[in-house]
């Protein structure tokens, strides 16, 4: 399966942090979100994947390369499963030339993947899942005769469906919605509900068609829930929920937070971790 990693945006809320180095390089523990989200992506079955950066954003290219300075650490263990996850599937890397929002991101994709059906994880987001979440919209998606597309969504609260796409429509089956309603950060009392668009996705190729006739939005991008909206007209769009925990990196407090709570469940760090942390707050 071929799976699309968009991770071309500026990073602007990390600054000065992502001046010269990736947001999704930021580690959560000792690994950087971007590793994450590639394991995910073959945890799920991805042996081809397309990860989307911008300028400033070779260290992504490089942490999944060999680097001979480092053959002394080869034997960690944290190295060795790098070096496992690079073995098991293809990476490529396009660059989007001008940062154009997410849709223009998965369109610079195009060429490579084709006519079928992929997958798309945000290259900020952590997704724990078991099974993998890209994996339960596969089989969603198998379980509909293998045709449109599946969007993983989950309820949010009234005051945070700005921050997000929202999707409306009949509940097919529970926790799968047929979609017919979808707006990109809606103002507080103007959503059409409250799922929202998590970041994870399984696009049939007519996203391409749809994305190249959506018009630019707010900052001259081109939204992916707009694109899916055009999408929705022609084809079945489906939302689906999922079971398992999202982990947003977006900001400076969540990814804080996600570091905290990855710490308090490592088994080595983990414990006493938890009792300096009380006694910090105590």
């Amino acid at each position: 399966m071929k799976v699309v990693i968009p991770a071309a945006g500026l990073g602007s809320r990390f600054l000065p942090a992502t001046k010269s180095m990736p947001k999704e390089m930021l580690p959560v523990m000792d690994k950087p979100v971007i590793q994450y989200v590639v394991e995910e992506a073959v945890a799920s079955g991805g042996d081809d994947l397309t990860i989307v950066t911008g300028r400033s954003k070779r260290a992504l290219e490089d942490h999944f390369d060999l680097n001979p300075e480092l053959s002394a650490f080869a034997g960690l263990p944290g190295m060795q499963a790098l070096e496992s996850l690079s073995d098991r599937t293809t990476l490529h890397f396009v660059r989007q030339r001008n940062p154009r929002g997410l849709a223009d991101a998965i369109l610079c994709t195009e060429r490579h993947v084709g006519g079928e059906t992929f997958g798309v994880l945000l290259g900020d987001t952590i997704n724990l899942c078991d099974p993998p979440l890209l994996r339960q919209l596969v089989d969603r998606w198998h379980a509909l005769g293998s045709k449109g597309s599946v969007i993983a969504v989950e309820p949010v609260a009234a005051e945070k469906v700005s921050d997000y796409g929202i999707v409306d429509g009949p509940e097919r089956s529970p926790g799968l919605w047929e979609v017919r309603t979808l707006v990109e950060k809606p103002k507080p009392g103007e959503a059409p509900g409250n799922l929202g668009i998590t970041g994870a996705y399984l696009l049939s190729p007519g996203i391409f068609a749809a994305i190249r006739q959506t018009p630019a939005g707010h900052h001259g991008e081109v939204q992916l829930t707009d694109a899916l909206r055009v999408l929705s007209t022609r084809e079945p769009v489906y939302a689906a929920a999922f079971s398992g925990r999202r982990y947003d990196i977006g900001d400076r407090e969540l990814w804080l937070k996600t570091n905290v709570e990855f710490a308090l469940r490592d088994p080595e760090f983990g414990s006493r971790f938890r009792v300096w942390l009380q006694g910090q707050v105590g």
